[in-house]
C-alpha cells in the first residue's frame, strides 16, 4: 500500500518503512507525528483520490532526527560589469520514518 502526502508544500509519495526528509518539523526525535493531508492511497489498481483530502486516511510517522542538507553554491555574476557575487545555502531538514498508513 502506498499514500501521496502533503507536507511542507511538497508532495511525497510514501510507502510503510520508507524513510523522507521532509522540511524541518517543530518536533522532537523520537516522537510520531500524524500527517493528515493524504491526497491519494493506492494498493495495486485500487486507487482512492481524495478532493483535496481523504478524510479518513492517516499516515504516522516517527522522527528519526534532524540535520541539514548539502551547500548549494549561488553566484551572480555580470560580465564585462567588474560584479560578482557568490552565496551559499543550506536547508534544514527533518527525516522520518513512516510506520503505518491508516484507511
Amino acid at each position: 500500500m502506498y499514500a501521496v502526502i502533503q507536507s511542507g508544500g511538497k508532495q511525497y509519495r510514501v510507502e510503510s518503512g520508507a524513510t523522507l526528509k521532509l522540511e524541518k518539523l517543530s518536533v522532537e526525535p523520537g516522537e510520531i507525528i500524524q500527517f493528515d493531508q493524504v491526497l491519494l492511497l493506492g494498493q495495486g489498481s485500487d486507487v482512492q483520490i481524495g478532493k483535496p483530502y481523504l478524510d479518513a486516511s492517516r499516515v504516522l510517522a516517527e522522527v528519526i532526527g534532524h540535520g541539514r542538507g548539502k551547500k548549494i553554491k549561488i553566484v551572480k555574476f555580470r560580465r564585462r560589469k567588474h560584479h560578482r557575487k557568490q552565496m551559499g545555502h543550506r536547508q534544514d531538514y527533518t527525516q522520518v520514518k513512516i510506520t503505518e498508513i491508516k484507511v
